[in-house]
């Protein structure tokens, strides 16, 4: 990174923002060679990318949600994935060639994923005690190897890499930052211990939801076609046999049953062609042998229009419409200003901005570059839309950093993405990598409709669109995006 931004400073021209994975490829290849050159330069950019979702210092056991969206599962097993390539390459590597790949890529691609599943595994077990879990001991435990892990990693790095030749060059604490100073000391995030009982005692927690208590209800649509998970688990140290049934032939389980001795999960997922149309519901009995019983409650809808596949617009699904920004249905360009990629920029897959970036503001209802984003709602009235923006500030004095948004054929709202911007707003968004900005929508009738961004200054960069109904489930990188009826690309 620190020789990109050199070189860059050297010739911009020559660097613009659709070649920095050439030079990531080039500088990968200069350092190790053309044989592995596009899977280690894919490793530097997928981990500087999660990396960039938040920085590790700043993680913690809230970070990335435990029960919605499978936010907590998903980011693990990115950074699982990683590893194994990272690690699988080294292997293949001149033997010459494995202390330069270790210090380079191995060491950050390792160590960022050690502490981002100590904190998930911290998480998990805080919640996992709060539901009566016998297993939140055992994540207790992996929270204790994995804050090992780290320890030894950076002794490998001072001590072994190269006969020591780097010693205490990873000295620095990085676990248990509370404000902007390093702490004294790295300080493991706080665990709990349960005691289960002697006797087997189950225990049931679905996708969506803390509680263990009260309510259990899961909701499906036949657009997006979920799959839900519902947790099985034993307080006790005894294990239990359960068997699980649906009330409506529907209703498909992954399992009827089975042995459980800490915990196990089943999947449930909605048989379309046997639903019914519009609003449905049923139930899933979960019983314990010679023990309790649990019920799950089933919503499904399943509208007659629009069809699964139909045109190419984003369908709402639980209330809300996700877009990643670069999937736009089509743009306009206005004056030689339009709208781009930044390619692998931001916290889930890329940005769009303005370009040139030295274009002139766009004043009151003046002709504009606009992005045009296709969806189908199956609601009217009022909606939420929050825009994730790259976290710029307002570097023209004077002057905010503006945007325009507005459905169909309705007058355009001017939005300041920096109206809000004291010092806690400032520390958000440097912390968060993004800035999230909250804006009020009306739509007049359901169905189709079309949801504009347009340019009024230079410099925004756009990641993520949200679009809802009603209050989104809290997650740290918002719902994955809705399911698109055609995927083609972008006009």
């Amino acid at each position: 990174p620190i020789e990109y931004f050199l070189t860059l400073a050297r010739r911009p021209e020559r660097w613009g923002k659709d070649q920095t994975q050439e030079f990531t490829r080039m500088w990968v290849e200069r350092e190790f060679g053309a044989a592995h050159a596009d899977e280690i330069a894919e490793l530097m950019t997928r981990y500087t990318q999660y990396n960039g979702r938040r920085k590790p210092e700043l993680l913690d056991a809230n970070t990335f949600s435990l029960t919605n969206y499978r936010e907590a599962d998903r980011v693990e097993a990115d950074w699982r994935a990683l590893t194994a390539k990272a690690e699988s390459l080294q292997k293949e590597l001149p033997e010459d060639l494995r202390d330069a790949y270790f210090e380079l890529i191995l060491y950050p691609v390792k160590a960022s994923a050690i502490v981002t599943e100590m904190y998930i595994a911290a998480g998990r077990n805080r919640l996992y005690a709060t539901q009566g879990r016998a297993d939140a001991n055992d994540f207790a435990e992996q929270a204790r190897a994995l804050f090992q892990a780290d320890a030894e990693l950076a002794g490998e790095y001072n001590h072994r890499l190269a006969n020591g030749k780097w010693n205490h060059m990873m000295d620095q604490t990085h676990i248990g930052y509370t404000y902007w100073q390093e702490p004294p000391l790295n300080v493991m995030p706080a665990v709990t211990e349960v005691q289960p009982a002697a006797d087997a005692r189950m225990g049931v927690a679905v996708e969506g939801s803390e509680s263990v208590l009260g309510t259990r209800r899961l909701s499906f649509d036949s657009i997006a076609r979920q799959e839900r998970s519902i947790d099985i688990f034993n307080r006790g140290t005894s294990p239990f046999h359960f068997e699980a049934t649906a009330s409506k032939p529907w209703i498909v389980l992954s399992s009827g049953g089975g042995d459980v001795t800490k915990e196990t999960r089943i999947e449930a997922s909605i048989d379309w062609s046997k639903a019914p149309a519009g609003a449905g519901n049923g139930e899933i009995a979960i019983q314990q042998r010679n023990g309790v019983s649990v019920t799950v409650e089933i919503e499904t809808f399943h509208p007659e229009a629009p069809a699964r596949g139909w045109g190419d617009a984003f369908v709402e699904g639980d209330g809300y419409v996700s877009i990643e920004a670069e999937h736009y249905s089509s743009a306009t360009s206005a004056g030689g200003v339009h709208w781009d990629r930044i390619p692998e920029y931001g916290a889930t897959l890329s940005g769009m901005s303005v370009f040139p970036v030295t274009a002139p503001s766009v004043a009151g209802n003046g002709e504009r570059a606009t992005l045009e984003y296709r969806m189908y709602l199956f609601k009217s009235g009022n909606y939420d839309l929050q825009a994730i923006l790259g976290p710029t500030l307002n570097f023209v004095p004077g002057r905010g950093l503006r945007f325009a948004v507005w459905f169909d054929d309705q007058q355009p709202q001017t939005v300041d993405a920096l109206e809000h911007n004291s010092e806690a707003d400032w520390s958000r968004a440097v912390s968060d990598g993004v800035r999230r900005v909250e804006v009020k929508l009306n739509v007049t009738a359901q169905g189709e409709h079309v949801l504009k961004i347009g340019m009024v200054d230079p410099g925004v960069v756009l990641e993520k669109l949200v679009l809802s109904s009603g209050a989104l489930k809290p997650s740290y990188l918002g719902p994955p995006e809705s399911y698109r009826g055609n995927t083609a690309p972008a006009n």
